[in-house]
């Protein structure tokens, strides 16, 4: 990987730094001003940045810390020791100008994850009627990602932070899941929780009354997030919310001229193809207890009117913002094919 593919310019768009940030696949990258080494810029100090701000159009020179971690050449020998104690993913190593000279990487070592071990709740009950006919055949849970189906990578990214009780809500053909979850080895339990009647990705929580005492993740199940989960967790628990829903940035351009018409059907702006940003609802939640506690038996509604309920009688409902390529969506038959492309480049 060559230094230049960690360094942004101070006045690069936020929008800029979160697209490299994923394209380094790391934590961190370095801001220049000039070619200089001035500062540098994490996930963290953007995702702080939003929640506090909310602000889409912010530049890096707003957000970046300029009293950034290096060390000198001459003290390289104690880089790994330095990144350690620091909790850095990449450090830069400079000249006596300051200038960066080479980025040390953990490059390769066991990425370590802070187990978490909280219940995960999969709302697998759906008809999956965006992906037919696939879902005439086989339920959206088990459609194949590759080699395995999307609710067992789903299971799997979260059983490597430790998470090993799952409860699939089920509904539509859920003899086959069932059946698919009782064939396999596994190293978690599944337990299967009948939905008798459609009851939404909130109503079907009400039958899990008694059996869960502690924070939850639920999530629909046909959506990948890869982010830190442990971090979510903590900022969820720190910020004391009763929900946080983990939202995704979208980035759509308007392929066509919009034209915006005034009060007297006149022309009052034209913009070429614009471009919109904004956060959108990934699927994704930590949710408190008390919620399935509160909901009414057996009766359909979905998590979002819950947490509309709950963010109108003054709960706190929190954010967790996440980048676009961090949210894979197996949704749309589109979408899907591009998760199967990922999860086999990711192997």
């Amino acid at each position: 990987m060559d230094i230049k593919e960690f360094l942004i310019d101070e006045n690069a768009t936020m929008l800029d730094a979160m697209a490299l940030l994923d394209k380094v696949a790391k934590k961190v990258l370095f801001v220049v001003r000039e070619g200089q080494f001035v500062a540098a810029i994490t996930d963290g100090d953007i995702r702080r940045w939003i929640l506090k701000k909310g602000n889409l159009e912010a530049r890096v020179k707003d957000i970046a810390n300029y009293n950034p971690k290096y060390i000198f050449e001459k003290d390289k020998m104690i880089a790994k020791e330095f990144m350690r104690e620091n909790a850095i993913e990449a450090l830069p190593i400079v000249d006596n100008n300051k200038d960066i000279i080479s980025v040390v990487l953990w490059n390769g070592e066991i990425k370590y994850r802070e187990n978490i071990k909280v219940p995960v709740v999969i709302m697998a009950g759906g008809l999956g009627t965006r992906l037919y006919p696939y879902t005439k055949i086989l339920p959206k849970p088990l459609i194949p990602i590759g080699e395995i189906p999307i609710v067992e990578h789903i299971i799997n990214r979260f059983n490597e932070y430790g998470n090993d009780e799952f409860y699939l809500v089920v509904n539509h053909k859920k003899n086959m899941i069932k059946a698919y979850f009782n064939e396999i080895e596994k190293n978690y339990k599944v337990d299967f929780v009948d939905e008798n009647e459609p009851l939404g990705t909130g109503g079907g929580l009400s039958l899990l009354k008694g059996k869960i005492d502690k924070t939850f993740i639920l999530t629909n199940c046909d959506i990948l997030i890869e982010e830190d989960y442990k971090k979510i967790y903590d900022f969820h628990k720190r910020e004391n919310n009763l929900i946080t829903m983990v939202c995704s940035l979208k980035h759509i351009r308007i392929p066509y001229g919009v034209v915006e018409i005034n009060e007297n059907g006149e022309i009052d702006k034209m913009r070429e193809k614009p471009e919109f940003s904004f956060f959108t609802n990934t699927g994704m939640y930590f949710v408190d207890p008390r919620v399935i506690d509160e909901l009414e038996n057996n009766k359909a509604v979905g998590f979002p009117d819950i947490v509309e309920k709950y963010k109108k009688a003054g709960e706190k409902i929190g954010v967790y913002p996440i980048s676009e390529n961090s949210w894979l969506d197996m949704g749309q038959l589109d979408e899907m094919e591009r998760m199967r492309t990922r999860l086999e480049v990711d192997k």
